[in-house]
């Protein structure tokens, strides 16, 4: 929808996990109310750890890859990181009540309530269309500040990191049906996997794991192994070691917003209290993460980014 009413282009959707719908969502299962949580909230980006970060190629850990994705060392990248806003909140919270209602007649005993299943829903597309939207206004800023380019500013990839999808995966030897929760991750499909588009067949999909604004974020590729240990699914960022909460009473955001500056981070936020719960010290150490996962082999290595300005809601 977002490229056919002109905010992106077709190639857009090519580097979008499913290109940009699943064709299985049912509109008609999501409330009213999401609906209109979600009417005026296309196109923006949300509070809590939401970003639109310009960050700088730092390093190159595969050449040929990194040439493949279009990425080269110094080059300057936007990342975006939302998703489904207000209407998947409401959709989250109708289902899981829903769930919860349902679970103890099947003996179900679940250690956190989020965890429950729910039915599938359009909030998926919604967050596609919500960052396509988002891309759309980068992209004229872009051409706004830096003047004409040759070409416009090219989607690396656009990837879900909470989504439930129907999938083919090798369980005990046979091939089946599963539905595949990512909750807090995102997908790595190898080299030759059939759901890829041909531009990444070559390469492996490209995924994202950001860190904070003052740490780096990676660029990685999807592995073989990933299939095998994780159903083709690969953590989507470093991780909290501090509730949002702790980090309000332990950090300053005035001072963090210093400190970055003088690092050569440029912070604009919605509230110093917000930025304070997203405070580097509030999370685990992105690279140590990003390298247990390229030893464990579920995704390699392929571009280090360095944050050089955030926005935040």
């Amino acid at each position: 929808w977002a490229v056919r009413e002109g905010y992106g282009f077709e190639e857009d959707l090519a580097h979008t996990e499913s290109a940009g719908m699943l064709r299985e969502a049912d509109c008609v299962a999501v409330s009213e109310r999401a609906k209109a949580r979600g009417r005026n909230q296309l196109g923006t980006m949300g509070a809590g750890n939401h970003f639109v970060e310009v960050d700088r190629v730092a390093e190159i850990f595969d050449k040929e890859t990194a040439q493949a994705f279009g990425l080269f060392s110094g080059q300057l990248v936007v990342l975006i990181h939302t998703g489904s806003r207000g209407l998947g909140h409401q959709v989250a919270t109708d289902y899981i009540r829903e769930m919860l209602g349902a679970m103890p007649t099947y003996g179900i005993v679940l250690p956190d309530r989020e965890l429950a299943c729910a039915p599938f829903s359009a909030a998926a597309n919604f967050a596609w269309a919500n960052r396509q939207c988002i891309t759309a206004t980068v992209r004229r800023v872009w051409k706004a500040v830096f003047g004409r380019a040759e070409a416009p500013l090219a989607a690396l990839y656009d990837v879900a990191h909470n989504i439930a999808k129907i999938e083919t995966h090798e369980v005990g030897g046979r091939c089946l049906q599963v539905l595949v929760h990512r909750k807090g991750a995102t997908r790595a499909f190898p080299p030759g996997h059939q759901e890829l588009a041909a531009l990444w067949q070559q390469t492996g999909q490209p995924v994202i794991i950001p860190g904070s604004m003052g740490t780096a974020s990676y660029v990685l590729a999807g592995t073989r192994r990933a299939m095998t240990e994780s159903f083709g699914t690969c953590a989507h960022g470093a991780g909290r070691r501090m509730s949002r909460s702790k980090a309000r009473r332990m950090i300053r955001g005035a001072e963090l917003q210093e400190q970055l500056l003088r690092g050569g981070i440029v912070v604009e936020s919605g509230s110093p209290a917000e930025l304070a719960e997203e405070a580097p010290m509030a999370y685990k150490d992105v690279r140590s993460v990003v390298d247990v996962v390229h030893r464990a082999g579920i995704a390699r290595k392929i571009a280090e980014l360095r944050p050089v300005a955030v926005m935040k809601g």
